[in-house]
This record gives structure tokens, sequence and C-alpha cells, in this order.
């Protein structure tokens, strides 16, 4: 059955968490932006760093926590009752985000980044909450909408949080005003998060081990042994590589390849993220409320075919030749910038119509006492193929290979993820 998104949105068995997941995506994103940028201008320069080494770090800093506490933060979510956790994870970000204003206040670089730690590790243990508990206050029928709705938020929350901290840290007064938005977002999250209907242990029994080597590999080889989970697991996982090579390059492409302005960088990432939104929201008028891998392969194909056609058009240099760098108004002034745009919006709207059904399959698939572990091994493969994204990335740009030419290798890899899904598709497990 369709159901309205509009509809959903009225619930309280959604909103809270809605709003709770949006409010923490843009705390995150705005954090995170604010110090790269501080550290770039003005922190690395003090202490006599190399600003690219120390953003680089930053990054690797808040992905670690993915491996480090993902499998401690899935028992836990099904061992207790989700919305409690949500809460008390919720109430650490107020404290976290008291601890990140105070850095600002010192301008003190390592203490940010440890800051920037505890922000992941508070995201890692949120992450398997939010998925997990859909089903909880969710109908089967209403998967594909909450996932959507969930999906096109998250993605607008990381656009408004990173275009925010750009915008103010480096002002005169812009410590002090992002470190008042962190600490009322956070506090407005965990408001949010008190209105969440409780949920019953999915495992009361379950014994939560610290042993994060051990507990992670365990839940790896019990989805492996999980085909109609793992395999769907696997092919979420490649689509974070994928975003996250795309994201990661943006701006070196808008610079080199497009000779494009940081407005122009803002674009395409505001083309971007209302192109995923879109794919997100369109799978619940796609699938009508039904649980399936119809459109995957459709999805995954398009990212491959509109990311070839993106190749094909930026390979040959900017499409608008300027002595000084092309603002919004001039790339847009012919036709070839809005190619690249519309390219742009048509590979993320693949995107969300790749990755929409398959969250709402290992959702679905998974067995309730094991939901948020399942949702775990996800984190933890999502993380490990995103850090595989930068060091590929890495490599061919060492080896002079362009931002373009990355793009094309991307796609024909891409190929790979057509089959695969096409492959699931035709499984009689997902009939």
């Amino acid at each position: 059955m369709l159901h309205s998104q509009i509809t959903l949105l009225g619930k309280r068995r959604f909103l809270p968490l809605f709003i709770t997941q949006s409010l923490g995506a843009f705390n995150d994103n705005l954090f995170k932006n604010a110090l790269v940028i501080l550290i770039t201008f003005e922190l690395a320069a003090r202490s006599g760093s190399d600003p690219r080494l120390m953003v680089t770090a930053a990054a690797g800093i808040f992905i670690l926590p993915f491996f480090l506490f993902s499998a401690t933060a899935g028992q836990l979510a099904d061992r207790y009752d989700k919305a409690r956790v949500i809460r008390l994870v919720k109430l650490i970000e107020i404290v976290l985000m008291l601890g990140a204003a105070l850095g600002f206040y010192l301008q003190n670089a390592s203490y940010l980044l440890f800051i920037l730690f505890l922000m992941g590790a508070q995201s890692a243990f949120f992450g398997p909450l939010k998925y997990a508990i859909l089903p909880d206050h969710l109908a089967r029928d209403e998967l594909i909408s909450g996932n959507g709705l969930i999906q096109a938020a998250t993605f607008l929350s990381i656009l408004l949080g990173t275009l925010v901290g750009g915008l103010f840290i480096l002002t005169s007064s812009g410590s002090t005003v992002v470190s008042i938005v962190l600490v009322f977002l956070a506090t407005a999250g965990w408001l949010a998060s008190r209105a969440i209907p409780a949920t019953a242990c999915a495992a009361p029994e379950l014994k939560v081990r610290l042993n994060f080597l051990v507990e992670t590999w365990s839940m790896i080889a019990y989805g492996a042994s999980h085909r109609e989970i793992f395999r769907p697991t696997l092919a979420v996982s490649w689509f974070w590589l994928v975003g996250a090579t795309f994201l990661a390059q943006l701006p070196t492409f808008c610079k080199l390849s497009l000779a494009g302005d940081e407005g122009l960088v803002t674009l395409l990432l505001l083309v971007f993220t209302v192109g995923i939104g879109t794919g997100s929201l369109l799978c619940n008028r796609l699938l009508r409320g039904r649980i399936h891998l119809k459109y995957v392969p459709f999805g995954a194909l398009g990212i491959s075919l509109f990311a070839l056609e993106l190749y094909f058009a930026s390979a040959g240099g900017p499409p608008v030749q300027a002595e000084e760098a092309v603002d919004v108004s001039r790339f847009l002034s012919g036709w070839g910038g809005w190619r690249i745009l519309l390219d742009m919006f048509l590979i993320a709207l693949s995107g969300g119509v790749y990755i929409v059904p398959l969250n709402a399959v290992i959702q679905a698939r998974s067995e309730q006492a094991h939901r948020a572990r399942n949702i775990a091994t996800v984190n933890i493969l999502n993380a490990l193929f995103m850090v595989a994204s930068a060091v590929a990335s890495a490599l061919l740009l060492a080896l002079d290979f362009t931002v373009p030419q990355l793009f094309l290798i991307l796609a024909l890899c891409n190929l790979g993820a057509v089959l695969f899904t096409a492959e699931m598709r035709r499984s009689d497990a997902w009939r």
C-alpha cells in the first residue's frame, strides 16, 4: 500500500526520531566542518603542523570509533529499550557539545580532535539505534517511506551543517556562534528524543561483551552466514564507498576540472544532496510500500551511466573559459554547466533509489533479537568501505589520474554492483 510520507511525519511514533536524527546529523557536520576549516586556516599554522595532514587525521579520527564501538552499540541496542538508549546517547551529545564549545574558546587543536573522536563514538552508538527502531514503530509497508524520509533528511542535514560550519567559524565571533548553535541543537535533539515511544527489549537475556574485536568478528560472521542479510549489507556499504568518493572529490573536481569558485562547490553539493533526497523519497512512490529490490539494479545502473556521462562532460576541461575562477552565474551561462549539474543530480537520484530499499530489506529480514547488531555490522563495513575509498582515491590521484578519470573508474567498477544487485533481485529469497 502507498502511504503518504507527509502523514508519517505527523505520527509520534516517527516524528520525534526524525527530528532527533536530523538534528544529530546537522550537529555532527557543523562541528566537523567548522573544525576542519579552523585547522586549515588557523590552528595548523599556530601549531606548526601541515594542515593537509591534520585534516586527513581528523577524517580518520571520526571514522575510527565506528570500528571500535559499533559492536558494543549493536549489543546495547538489542539488549535494552532502544528509545531509552537513544535518550542517553543524546544526553551525552550535550556534554560533548559543551566540551566542543570549550575547545573553540581555547582554540586548542589537540583537544578539539579528541572531542571529534568522542563525537564519532557517540555517532557509532546512535547508528544501530536509529535504523533498528524503525520496524518497532512502523508497519512493514511503512518502512520504505520511513527509510526514505530518514535518508533524505540525513543528507539535507549534512549539507546544512557543512554550510553553516563553514559560513560562521572564521568570522569575528564565529567560534561563539558555532558553540551556541552546537549546544542548542544538541539540547533540542535530546528533548525530541524524550518523545520517542518506548520499545520492548529485543534480546533481554543478551550478555553485553566489551571485547570489540571478538564481537565485531562474531557479528560479521553471523551476517555472512545469513545470505539474505549479508548481500544487501555489502550493497549498502558499496553505496557509501561511491558516495564518499563523490563527496570527498567535489571541491577538487570543482576547482581543477571546472575552474570554479567556492560558490560552485556549494551549488554542486546542494544539487547532489537534493538528488539523494529526491531519489530516497521517490522510492515510496515506486515501491508503493512493498519491500523488494525491483528497482535497486536500475539505481546502480543509473549511477554508472550518469557518472560515465559526467566524465565525458568534464574530461575536456572547464565548460566555461575564463581567466579567473568561474562563479555560479558564469558556470550556468552555457549548456556545458547545466549538463554537469544534471549529471550530478541524476547520479545522486539513482543513489537514493538504490539505497533505501536495501536498508528496508535489512531491517525487515533481520530477526528482531539481532536486528541492531546486523545494522551495527552495516556501519562497520560502511566505515571500512569508506576508508577503502579514501585510500584508493589517494593512490590514483598520486599516479596523476584526474578527478574525472577517477569518476570514470568508479562508474566502471560500479557495473559490478549492477550485476550483484540484479542477481539478488532474481534470487528466490527476494520474491
